[in-house]
């Protein structure tokens, strides 16, 4: 989907709820202050290296067993219907701002890296058998281990990411010259190699710790 598709998000995640109302106060910003020009990023999930440790904790929690660091050590990936995510470095995210910045444009752009990460894409880097798992079991064990406090990342985000639609950057390429230098297999394999050497930064938020 190009920039046009509606970004009302999926209204029982907060996170989703949190965007939409950005996304909001831009166009009323935009409607009383035309002599202003607001461009807008919309970036896939961002990863580096150094954001392992911290993201581990946001969405994994403490209980996160060390195998999530090794998926060549899982006896099998899960595969949900319909479940499919697009990645992208922080640094190629910086480069689109950068260029923004030096280039008149206006209005929102897609940043994403190719390809789309599926099961059956990670199955193959890290030679592993996908599982078809159905929605509904995936689900009430997400909403089991949230309710149990075991899991930070709420069953309606998991809802919300099963309706993520894919997005065309065809107009960061176009009108920003914009081209991500990582794949997002690479961008994936260096998050790993954050989350098994503990990486982090120097903030608290921030802070690196190892896996299990």
């Amino acid at each position: 989907m190009d920039e046009s598709w509606p970004t009302h998000g999926w209204p029982d995640a907060a996170y989703c709820r949190e965007k939409a109302y950005l996304e909001r106060a831009l166009d009323i910003f935009e409607r009383d202050h035309p002599q202003v020009r607001v461009v807008r990023m919309r970036p896939a999930f961002l990863f580096k290296r150094e954001s392992a440790s911290e993201q581990r904790r946001i969405f994994g929690g403490r209980f996160l067993p060390g195998q999530a660091a090794r998926p060549d050590l899982l006896p099998f990936l899960p595969d949900i219907p319909g479940l499919r995510v697009q990645a992208l470095h922080t640094d190629d995210a910086a480069e689109a701002y950068r260029l923004a910045l030096r280039t008149e444009v206006r209005g929102p752009f897609n940043l994403a890296a190719e390809p789309a990460v599926d099961a059956g894409l990670l199955g193959e880097m890290f030679d592993a058998r996908p599982v078809r798992l159905p929605r509904t079991a995936v689900r009430s064990a997400v909403a089991a281990a949230w309710n149990l406090r075991l899991l930070p990342a709420s069953p309606h985000l998991f809802d919300a990411v099963l309706r993520l639609p894919l997005m065309d950057c065809t107009r960061a390429r176009t009108e920003l010259g914009w081209r991500p230098e990582r794949k997002a297999t690479e961008v994936l394999r260096e998050f790993l190699q954050g989350l098994r050497s503990g990486d982090g930064g120097p903030t608290v938020p921030m802070r690196g710790r190892t896996v299990g």
